[in-house]
C-alpha cells in the first residue's frame, strides 16, 4: 500500500496514493490506522482524492478510522472524491456519520478551530 504521511504536532495527514481501496490493501490500511492511533495521534485526516474505487473492505477500513478517532479526537475524510467513491459513501449513508472536507486544507482548518 502506498501513502504519504505528514505528522504535525496535533494531527497527521495520510494521503492514500492508491487508485483502489479494496480487499487487497484495506487490511494494511486498518493495521496502519491502529498503529497511528496507538502512537497517540490526536486527529487524522485521510485524503482519498486519488482513490477511484472503494469496495466493502475499503469502507470497513474507513470506518475503522472513524471508530478509532471518534473520541476524543477527530477523523476527517478529505479531498475531492471521485464520483464512484462519493456515490458509494452516499449510498452506504456514511456521509451522515463521517466528518468530511472537500480538501486537506479545509480539514486541517476544521482541526485548528477545534484545538
Amino acid at each position: 500500500m502506498k501513502y504519504r504521511l505528514d505528522k504535525q504536532e496535533h494531527f497527521a495527514v495520510m494521503i492514500l496514493d492508491e487508485e483502489n481501496l479494496n480487499s487487497s490493501i484495506a487490511p494494511q490500511l486498518k493495521s496502519d490506522l491502529i498503529i497511528l492511533n496507538n502512537e497517540g495521534i490526536q486527529h487524522l485526516v485521510l485524503d482519498l482524492s486519488r482513490v477511484k474505487f472503494v469496495d466493502s473492505s475499503g469502507l470497513s477500513a474507513i470506518l475503522t478510522g472513524h471508530r478509532l478517532w471518534k473520541e476524543p479526537g477527530s477523523f476527517i475524510v478529505a479531498g475531492e472524491l471521485q464520483p464512484m467513491v462519493k456515490k458509494l459513501i452516499e449510498i452506504s449513508r456514511l456521509d451522515a456519520i463521517l466528518k468530511m472536507a472537500p480538501s486537506v486544507e479545509q480539514a486541517t482548518a476544521q482541526l485548528g478551530a477545534q484545538a
